[in-house]
């Protein structure tokens, strides 16, 4: 039976979602505490990647399994998970299901910091620099006139294209931070932190908006700006068809 488990993690000492060679990833824990648990062998499926440090709010996995599992299966689960990883809810689904492709759409959202604060270290990036925010907001919104962000993807990655469809992308200012969240059908590898890493570029003055538009249709990663911190990052969105999802409850 194939099962979807909703998660909540902290990235923060973990080499991102991907089982690593040179260190620890969220997937080997899951693989390795659900085999632990249910007493057979267990693979996790993710609805994507993630970078080492970046957190996830919302993040969805499948697995198979030979036994029926319960709402007990759930609390238990979070004895064997390590503090910094939380299971949150459990979901039978049909047997073609899958975390990673049959997601529909999927949100992120970036904190920046404009203080120096001891206590948001590993959960937003500390930017000391005067932000132009309504320039920023200028350049988000330019977001969904574009599909093509080969210019916004890491270099030497695999992708079979770069295209999104990006539905919504904008900041807001909340007390001393600074809010970004976007939501599209997928995104590329690295593309959110060096999306706002650029977007930085044209808050700061450094770039202007058409340099800003130039970047995305020139295709070019080089001229983007640096990647934002990996703390600031935070998946916070997996939408599935109605329906696929049906929730065990207790």
């Amino acid at each position: 039976m194939r099962y979807f488990l909703q998660i909540s993690y902290k990235g923060t000492h973990y080499k991102g979602w991907q089982v690593q060679k040179n260190g620890l990833g969220i997937q080997q824990v899951l693989n390795e505490k659900l085999s632990l648990q249910l007493g057979e062998e267990i693979y996790v499926v993710g609805c994507g990647r993630t970078d080492t440090g970046v957190h996830a709010r919302k993040y969805f996995l499948h697995f198979d399994a030979e036994k029926e599992l319960t709402a007990v299966h759930l609390q238990k689960l979070n004895i064997f998970l390590p503090p910094d990883i939380a299971a949150q809810k459990l979901f039978k689904v049909p047997a073609d299901a899958h975390a990673r492709w049959s997601a529909l759409n999927r949100g992120y959202t970036y904190i920046i910091t404009k203080t120096k604060n001891p206590f948001l270290l590993e959960f937003a990036a500390h930017i000391h620099a005067t932000l132009d925010i309504g320039k920023m907001n200028e350049a988000a919104a330019m977001l969904p006139e574009y599909h093509d962000f080969e210019a916004l993807s890491k270099i030497n990655v695999q992708n079979k294209h770069h295209l999104c469809n990006i539905n919504d992308a904008r900041w807001r200012a909340v007390g001393d931070k600074l809010i970004f969240t976007i939501h599209a059908n997928r995104f590329l590898r690295g593309m959110v932190r060096i999306l706002v890493g650029t977007m930085l570029e044209v808050g700061k003055g450094k770039m202007s908006l058409m340099e800003f538009r130039q970047v995305i249709e020139g295709k070019d990663r080089v001229a983007a700006g640096f990647a934002a911190p990996a703390q600031g990052l935070y998946l916070t969105h997996v939408a599935y068809p109605t329906g696929l999802l049906e929730e065990i409850l207790p």
